[in-house]
C-alpha cells in the first residue's frame, strides 16, 4: 500500500526520523507531568474534584490540559496562559507603536516579542495559579483546603510552594513547546494542546458507550450512528480548514534558469485566500466573553433579581440554546474582527506591485487592496458561519442524542478544530521534508544529465 511505503520513506530520512522521535519524547515527558500532584495534596480526595470537572465549561478546560486541571498536577495551568499572553501581545500590536515597530524588525523583533510574552504569561500565571488554588475546595465539594491536605501539611506551605510550582509547570511546558517547534516537527504549543484533548477522547467515548450499552439508551447502533456523524463532522472541519479562494495573479515578465535561459510572458499563478483565514481564534475570544454574563448575573447587585437569575441559568448551561446563540454571534463577530487584524490586503497588494504581478482587470495598489478586501468580506460570511455552526455542534448532539457532555465536546468546538488543523499542519510538515527529498534526487539527476551532456 502507498501509505506504508510512505512511513518507510519516513523513516529513511535521518533528520526526520530524528525530529519525530524527539516530539513524541517531549510529548511523553508533558504527559507524564499531567500525572503528578500537587505536593500535599491527599490523591484520594480528588475524586470531588473530577466529577466536579465533567462537563460544562470546566470540562473544556479540563480537556485542554489533558486531565491535567482535574488531576490538581504540575501542569494544571496547562499552557492556556502562554496562549492568552500571544493573544494579548498580538491584538497590543495593533494599538501600541512599540510593538508595531518590533514587529516590522524580522527576526530580532521577533525575538523581543517572544520574550515579552514570556514574562506576560508568567505575570498570567502569578494571577491564575492562586484562583485555581482557591477553587479547589469548591469544585471538589470539601468544607476547606485542609481537608484535601494530606495529614500534618501546613496551608500556608502548600498555597506558597504550589503557586511557585504551577508558575514553574507553565514555563517548563512553553520551554517543551519552544523546543517542539524548533528541533521537532510541527507547532509545538499547539501539539501540546491537541495532545491534551485526545488524551481525555478514550475515556469520554467509553464512558458514553458504557451507558449506551449498559443504561439501554440506544445501544451498539446508537453508538455507529454517532461515530457516522462525528467521522463527517471531522471532514467538514478539514474542509474549513483547507479551503481557499484562489484570486488569479498575472506576471507581466518572468525569467527562469535551470541550465539555459527562458522568458515567460503572461505567467499566471494563484494567491489563495483562507475561507476560514481566523483560525480558531474566534471561538477563543467567544468563550471567553462568554464568562461574563454569568459573572454578572450572579454579582451582589443582580444575584437576587429576576434579571440575574436568567442570566446565570441561562449563561452558566454551554449546551443550552441561548448560550449557544449569542456564542455563534459573538463567533461571527469575532471572526471579521480576527481577519481584519491578520490578513494585511494592503501589504499583499504591495507585495505583488514590487514583484511585477498584478490581478487582470485590477489596477496594482490601492485597486488590488480594496479588491482583495473585498474578496476575504464575501468569503468571510460563510467562513464565519460554517465556524459558528461547526462551534455549537455538541450542544445539538447532545439535547437531541442524548450525548454524554464529555464525548459532546468532540463533535465540534475549539477541540475538533484544534486536533483537525494541527494534525493537518503536522502532515503537511511530514510532507515537506518527503518532496524535499524526492527533489534532491530530481537535481542529482539533472546534474547527471548535464555531465553526459557534456
Amino acid at each position: 500500500m502507498k501509505i506504508i511505503e510512505t512511513l518507510k520513506n519516513v523513516w529513511k530520512i535521518t533528520e526526520l526520523k530524528d525530529r519525530i522521535i524527539l516530539t513524541l519524547g517531549l510529548l511523553l515527558v508533558y504527559r507524564f507531568g499531567a500525572q503528578v500532584v500537587l505536593p500535599g495534596i491527599n490523591i484520594d480526595a480528588l475524586g470531588g474534584l473530577q466529577a466536579g470537572m465533567d462537563g460544562g465549561i470546566l470540562g473544556l478546560l479540563n480537556a485542554f490540559t489533558g486531565g491535567a486541571f482535574a488531576n490538581a498536577s504540575v501542569f494544571a495551568l496547562g499552557i492556556m496562559p502562554y496562549i492568552s499572553a500571544s493573544i494579548v501581545v498580538q491584538l497590543m500590536g495593533i494599538a501600541i507603536p512599540y510593538l508595531q515597530k518590533l514587529q516590522k524588525e524580522g527576526a530580532s523583533g521577533q525575538k523581543k516579542i517572544t520574550q515579552i510574552t514570556r514574562w506576560l504569561t508568567i505575570g498570567i500565571c502569578l494571577v491564575q495559579a492562586p484562583g485555581y488554588l482557591a477553587s479547589i475546595p469548591a469544585l471538589s465539594g470539601a468544607s476547606s483546603m485542609g481537608s484535601l491536605l494530606v495529614p500534618g501539611f501546613s496551608e500556608n506551605v502548600f498555597y506558597f510552594s504550589s503557586v511557585i510550582i504551577l508558575v514553574t509547570g507553565c514555563v517548563f511546558a512553553m520551554w517543551l513547546g519552544e523546543k517542539i517547534t524548533d528541533k521537532g516537527i510541527g507547532n509545538g504549543i499547539s501539539l501540546l494542546i491537541m495532545v491534551g484533548i485526545i488524551a481525555t477522547l478514550p475515556q469520554s467515548f467509553l464512558q458514553n458507550a458504557a451507558s449506551r450499552l449498559e443504561g439501554g439508551n440506544g445501544g451498539f447502533m446508537m453508538i455507529l450512528i454517532e461515530m457516522v456523524i462525528w467521522f463527517l463532522i471531522i471532514l467538514a472541519s478539514v474542509f474549513l480548514v483547507m479551503a481557499v479562494r484562489k484570486i488569479a495573479v498575472q506576471y507581466a515578465r518572468r525569467t527562469a534558469s535551470g541550465g539555459y535561459e527562458k522568458n515567460a510572458f503572461g505567467s499566471r499563478q494563484f494567491l489563495p485566500l483562507k475561507l476560514n483565514a481566523s483560525g480558531v481564534m474566534p471561538i477563543i475570544f467567544a468563550q471567553a466573553i462568554m464568562f461574563v454574563p454569568g459573572l454578572i448575573g450572579g454579582s451582589s447587585w443582580l444575584k437576587d433579581t429576576s434579571a440575574g437569575v436568567w442570566m446565570q441559568s441561562n449563561f452558566s448551561d454551554m449546551f443550552g440554546f441561548w448560550y449557544n446563540l449569542v456564542f455563534a454571534l459573538l463567533i461571527i463577530i469575532f471572526t471579521y474582527f480576527y481577519t481584519a487584524i491578520t490578513v494585511p490586503t494592503n501589504k499583499m497588494a504591495d507585495d505583488l506591485k514590487r514583484s511585477g504581478g498584478f490581478i487582470p482587470g485590477i489596477r496594482p495598489g490601492s485597486e488590488t487592496s480594496e479588491y482583495l478586501d473585498k474578496i476575504m468580506s464575501q468569503i468571510t460570511l460563510p467562513g464565519s458561519i460554517f465556524l459558528a455552526l461547526v462551534a455549537i455542534f455538541p450542544a445539538f448532539v447532545m439535547k437531541l442524542m442524548n450525548v454524554q457532555a464529555g464525548w459532546a465536546l468532540f463533535f465540534g468546538g475549539t477541540s475538533l478544530l484544534i486536533m483537525v488543523g494541527v494534525a493537518i499542519d503536522t502532515m503537511q510538515q511530514i510532507n515537506s521534508y518527503l518532496l524535499n527529498k524526492h527533489y534532491d534526487g530530481l537535481m542529482k539527476t539533472g546534474k547527471n544529465r548535464k555531465a553526459v551532456a557534456q
